[in-house]
């Protein structure tokens, strides 16, 4: 049978976005072109997508010739730029010259070429204020102008199943001779989802366990900013609770720290400073970061974990993008 629908999945990371328009298009979708520029990202990609499509690298460096046709653009374009977290330069607010520089506007470029019927992306909830609203102003200006209708939402992962507070927006953008009307974005489903349900069901590495010098650095750290008025701090998640967003960059495992007292070997299998400490707290697997994103178990992590956690952190939590792809292949289903 040949897929409905060819898509392209560009700034792909680790194939969150791909996998959940696969888990919601089925056999309807097919991937035609990749694009991400990190080596371990590709490597983990490659592990778990076997249909041979090549990965490409740098999005600026690739011309929209080389591009093989497509009805669907996938693109979590960089945070970074908008995130909380980060600087939040964003790009200058002169519209036709700004675009030297921003990945979005290369995204684009690719689809003013193409002419998709959908483009979908995905960004930090923090692109809504940067710039006091100007750039998402100017985003949205410019899917308006490339000739798309353009329906945006900010959703929360703990509202799909995984015990994790991710406010994301996304953008889901229908060629304007596509009727959309009856599209909308999917609706929180109830879930008592827990970090206990994601726990590793075993007994862990001591490697992910804090020596108590790290611990007391870390209470340092914390006192210092809290005297100072800011809230910067590691935290201690209570695993009948859910976990604060795991971030960009793989950064912020300590935000994110759980208390486990099942290790039985104090050993350490590292250098560490001091010994591990006995309150048994440690920082989550990367198998249980995969879990926080909604990846389903048999979802291959191939790599050293600093690697992993990034991959992770850069990633989209998998049931929210399925949801938000149900609604789109409903308006698409209707249109053909």
């Amino acid at each position: 049978m040949t897929a409905v629908y060819k898509s392209i999945d560009l700034f792909a990371g680790i194939g969150g976005i791909r996998l959940g328009f696969d888990q919601a298009f089925q056999q309807s979708i097919e991937t035609v072109f990749i694009s991400e520029w990190d080596k371990n990202a590709q490597k983990t990609y490659y592990a778990n997508f076997t249909d041979k499509v090549k990965i490409n690298g740098d999005i600026t460096k690739i011309d929209e010739n080389d591009i093989p046709p497509f009805d669907i653009c996938l693109a979590g374009f960089p945070c970074q730029a908008f995130s909380l977290a980060g600087r939040r330069m964003g790009f200058q607010d002169d519209y036709k010259g700004m675009s030297r520089g921003t990945l979005f506007f290369d995204v684009l470029r690719l689809c003013n070429h193409h002419k998709p019927k959908v483009i979908f992306c995905e960004n930090v909830k923090g692109l809504t204020t940067h710039d006091k609203g100007r750039t998402l102003k100017i985003i949205l200006g410019a899917l308006d102008e490339s000739g798309y209708k353009v329906y945006s939402q900010i959703l929360n992962s703990k509202d799909f199943g995984v015990p994790q507070n991710r406010e994301r927006i996304y953008f889901v953008a229908f060629r304007e001779d596509i009727d959309s009307e009856g599209f909308s974005f999917p609706q929180p489903i109830n879930s008592n989802a827990c970090i206990k349900d994601i726990m590793e069901k075993e007994e862990v590495s001591v490697k992910y366990y804090l020596s108590d010098t790290y611990l007391e650095t870390l209470k340092k750290h914390r006192a210092r900013h809290e005297a100072k008025g800011n809230g910067f701090g590691f935290e201690i998640r209570d695993t009948d609770g859910i976990a604060g967003a795991i971030v960009c960059g793989g950064m912020g495992k300590e935000r994110n720290l759980i208390v486990d007292h099942r290790l039985t070997n104090f050993t350490p299998v590292t250098h560490i400073k001091g010994e591990v400490n006995r309150k048994g707290i440690r920082k989550m697997t990367p198998r249980e970061w995969a879990r926080l994103q909604g990846y389903p178990d048999d979802f291959l992590l191939p790599g050293a974990d600093v690697h992993l956690y990034k991959q992770l952190g850069n990633s989209v939590s998998v049931p929210v993008i399925q949801a938000i792809a149900k609604q789109i292949k409903h308006v698409l289903n209707k249109s053909l």
